[in-house]
């Protein structure tokens, strides 16, 4: 017990890294997944095009070799991010990509009487959205930006490739330091924590959105 004291405040400190990782990148790619999947249902074909290749080199790369890409592959075109902005770029940018193909999917599946109702009912595009058409599309993408919320938080870990004080990163160097693998063992406890949290709150929206039928 006095060891896991010993290195708490070390693996609370990674903790808070992971947390801000995960935290501004929903905050930021969520809404830029929404103008990506509006830009994929875009009748103007060169924005069309230009998103669908922005998503296929998202989704077909791994996450690990983007941020790679960000951090040690950009420097030598004389673009430089420090290590938690080069992160929280190439986490974005990757799962924008990834709810962008969800919101669209949401927004296909309505369908095209809805917004004949909301016209016979004399509701203006932003009545329709906001009180018929969005509500269904969390409905029927929650399910899978949930999955991606879990995803972010073990995803979160790869941070430690350059050099980001995360979870992961603080629990490794404790164990290289002791010798012992308590560290490991409280990582991956906190990290279960972490997902168990996310999923509890994940059933509760569902719950909530469920009179939508």
């Amino acid at each position: 017990m006095e060891y896991i004291m010993q290195i708490m405040p070390a693996l609370l400190a990674g903790v808070l890294m992971t947390l801000k990782v995960f935290f501004w990148t929903l905050v930021l790619a969520m809404p830029l997944g929404v103008l990506v999947a509006l830009g994929e249902m875009s009748k103007i074909k060169p924005v069309k095009w230009l998103v669908e290749f922005y998503v296929w080199i998202m989704r077909g790369t791994p996450l690990l070799l983007q941020l790679i890409f960000v951090f040690y592959g950009l420097p030598i075109l004389h673009i430089v991010f420090p290590r938690y902005q080069a992160a929280l770029l190439a986490f974005v940018l990757n799962y924008a990509a990834y709810f962008a193909e969800i919101f669209r999917g949401g927004l296909q599946s309505i369908n095209e009487g809805q917004f004949e109702a909301a016209q016979v009912l004399r509701l203006n595009k932003f009545q329709t959205m906001t009180h018929i058409i969005i509500p269904q599309v969390i409905k029927i993408v929650l399910p899978s930006i949930g999955n991606e919320v879990i995803n972010l938080v073990k995803d979160s870990s790869l941070v430690y490739v350059i050099g980001l004080g995360d979870l992961l990163r603080a629990g490794n160097v404790a164990m290289a330091r002791d010798v012992t693998l308590v560290p490991l063992v409280i990582v991956a406890a906190i990290y279960l924590l972490l997902i168990s949290i996310c999923a509890f709150l994940q059933k509760k929206v569902e719950k909530h959105f469920s009179y939508y039928k």
